[in-house]
């Protein structure tokens, strides 16, 4: 989305295929820039090859941390001008730019003659954001700066994560969905509606991004505590992939945040003027399974197999059928149901050192027997006769659930082992959330680690050390270096 100069017009189009349009040179990415193409098309960037440590697979806006390093040149799909590249959220460094980048791109004059590192941008921002009382102005703050400096956003939540975590997801996330449609100003994600029921492979792809990777999903029936917000629960799929990429490494051109909207039973957003999805009650048993059941083979068909199809916040119902129905098509996932228990089982492997014995020597009660109290009730009855040999059925006699009626007659471990004994002195049965990053590193390595084993990896011959491998391959906010 930016020019170049005629002089390197050679050099500069390497890669590319040119043609000649009205006067405007356009020009289609046909490899990324700075990394070997595989046989596939998609490009590996190998640093290190002695300990098989490098980034991942189509790194096209030089996102992972392995090549944070290297120049790069910003190629979009048309060039046009300086003041395009300032409007690019993936490119623009905003006063960043160097003198000699904005000569070669044609930004002097659009920019103050000042220029400050990215160090000093964050801070800047980070007072700003503190003048602020009220959350949701937060909220908003910090979605402006991710549409506009995709990088600089991912620094501030990363450096200060404990501080804007709260603000980009929940709690404040909440109140942004209750508003979404006063506050509303650009689209984050794809909107599917039962509009699209028939085509939703050709709504698939008017998203930019080909090489997506993860999709989070909701049909917004069940949003945090909230109910049922429909159209506008989109603002939890985005604020969850912000996490994948700020918290896991996820690059964020490789998320895709989704809204299947099937209509709201919720009155007060039917009424309201401002509700930007269908004005319509919800749709329910077949209509409602066709429409998901096309979603699924469209997104198999335009991502591939390989995509991980995460399902957010659906109601209780709907959570455990989908997950039911595709977990042998697809590779799916429900965060309230998994990834919950998950953590939640970490936590109680890591607190057996302070009150002593073996899960199976303990019975547990949950109070709520939703998507989340079930799902740890299932993986802990899992685990206990993984470890014990018992059959599933006689484990989950040591697990009672209560409901509001009364009462219902490997990543785990990985998460427990990064709890130190400074942070058992310290009553943690949790390690630090400051060291999420490097947390996430382990665990990816942990998990690759049972894959290879198992003959599952895809990518050959195994890196020699799976930790700095995961910690290549992470999403990094640094600034580019462009040519």
């Amino acid at each position: 989305m930016f020019p170049f100069k005629r002089s390197n017009f050679r050099r500069q189009a390497c890669g590319f295929w040119v043609l000649q349009k009205r006067g405007v040179i356009v020009i289609e990415r046909s490899i990324a820039m700075g990394s070997a193409p595989n046989e596939n098309g998609g490009s590996v960037l190998d640093l290190e090859d002695k300990c098989g440590v490098g980034g991942g697979v189509q790194d096209v806006y030089g996102e992972d941390r392995a090549s944070e390093n290297q120049p790069i040149t910003p190629w979009a799909v048309s060039v046009a001008s300086g003041y395009t590249l300032l409007r690019d959220p993936h490119h623009n460094k905003g006063l960043a730019f160097t003198d000699r980048e904005r000569d070669a791109h044609y930004l002097t004059g659009l920019l103050p003659p000042a220029v400050l590192s990215q160090e000093l941008q964050e801070k800047k921002l980070m007072h700003t954001l503190r003048q602020y009382t009220v959350p949701l102005q937060r909220y908003m703050a910090m979605m402006d700066l991710q549409e506009r400096n995709e990088k600089l956003f991912y620094k501030l939540l990363i450096d200060n994560v404990e501080e804007l975590l709260p603000v980009v997801y929940t709690p404040t996330v909440g109140e942004a969905c209750q508003k979404y449609g006063s506050i509303f100003r650009r689209p984050q994600g794809l909107y599917i509606s039962l509009k699209e029921k028939g085509r939703i492979l050709e709504v698939l792809r008017n998203w930019p991004e080909k090489s997506i990777q993860v999709i989070v999903v909701t049909d917004g029936e069940r949003i945090l505590g909230l109910g049922d917000l429909g159209c506008q629960g989109m603002g939890i799929p985005v604020g969850k992939l912000s996490l994948y990429t700020a918290l896991g490494g996820v690059r964020p051109s490789a998320c895709l945040p989704i809204t299947i909207d099937v209509g709201t039973n919720n009155k007060k957003l039917l009424d309201d003027e401002f509700y930007i999805g269908l004005r319509q009650n919800r749709a329910t048993g077949q209509e409602y399974a066709e429409l998901l059941e096309e979603f699924m083979a469209a997104v198999k068909q335009n991502y591939g197999e390989k995509v991980l199809i995460q399902f957010e916040d659906f109601a209780n119902h709907n959570a455990f059928d989908l997950l039911a129905k595709y977990r042998t098509t697809h590779l799916v996932f429900n965060d309230d149901i998994q990834g919950t228990a998950s953590v939640v089982l970490a936590g109680i492997v890591s607190a057996l050192k302070f009150v002593g014995g073996t899960l199976s020597d303990h019975t547990f009660l949950f109070l709520g027997a939703g998507e989340a109290g079930t799902g740890i009730a299932e993986l802990i009855a899992l685990e206990i006769s993984k470890k014990t040999n018992t059959p599933i059925e006689e484990t989950r006699k040591k697990i009672w659930l209560v409901d509001s009626k009364g009462l219902i007659v490997s990543s785990p471990e990985a998460l427990a082992a990064q709890v130190t004994e400074e942070n058992y002195e310290k009553g943690l049965i949790y390690p630090p959330f400051t060291d999420i990053r490097k947390i996430s590193a382990h665990i990816a390595a942990n998990v690759a680690a049972k894959s290879y084993d198992l003959g599952l990896a895809s990518r050959l011959p195994r890196p020699k050390d799976l930790v700095k491998f995961a910690e290549s391959c992470m999403y990094s906010p640094a600034y580019n270096n462009y040519r």
